[in-house]
C-alpha cells in the first residue's frame, strides 16, 4: 500500500522574506505585537513603519512573508539596517492583522519606543532574538560561502 504524503505543510516563502522566524519565535513576536497594540506602542501598515523608522522611534519592525508582492515591503530591512533597528518576517499577514487588533491582513508593523513602557523587557528579549536570528542565519551562509571557494 501506498501512503499519501499530507499536502497541508506550509506554503514555500519567497527566500527574500529573510529572516524569517520559527513558530516560537513568531508566536512570541505575535504575542508582543498584540501586547503592543494595547500599550498604544503600535504602527500598522507598510507607510506608518517607514514613518517610524525615519522618525527613529521604531523598536523592531515585524513583516508579512506571505506580502504579494513581497517587493512593495522591502524597502524597509534596507531602512532598518540604515537605523540599526531589528527587522523580522513572520509567515502570514492574517496572523499579524490579528495580532495588531484589527480584522484585515496587515503586512508590515512597527512596535514603537514609549518612555516609561512595561514592555521594555519583552521588547529587549524579542530584539535579542531577532539578533541571534539574523547573526545564526549570517554565520551559516558565510560557513557555506566560505567552504564554496
Amino acid at each position: 500500500m501506498i501512503k499519501l504524503e499530507d499536502h497541508r505543510t506550509e506554503p514555500q516563502v519567497n527566500p527574500k522574506a529573510y529572516p524569517l522566524a520559527d513558530a516560537t519565535l513568531t508566536k512570541t513576536i505575535l504575542d508582543l505585537v498584540q501586547q503592543a497594540s494595547n500599550y498604544k506602542q503600535l504602527r500598522k501598515g507598510a507607510n506608518e513603519a517607514t514613518k517610524t523608522l525615519n522618525r527613529g522611534i521604531a523598536e523592531f519592525i515585524v513583516m508579512a512573508a506571505d506580502a504579494e508582492p513581497l517587493e512593495i515591503i522591502l524597502h524597509l530591512p534596507l531602512l532598518c539596517e540604515d537605523k540599526n533597528v531589528p527587522y523580522v518576517f513572520v509567515r502570514s499577514k492574517q496572523a499579524l492583522g490579528r495580532a495588531c487588533g484589527v480584522s484585515r491582513p496587515v503586512i508590515a508593523t512597527s512596535v514603537t519606543i514609549k518612555e516609561g513602557s512595561q514592555l521594555k523587557p519583552q521588547i529587549q528579549s524579542v530584539q535579542m532574538a531577532i539578533e541571534r536570528l539574523l547573526k545564526g542565519k549570517t554565520n551559516s551562509l558565510l560557513k557555506i560561502i566560505l567552504s564554496a571557494v
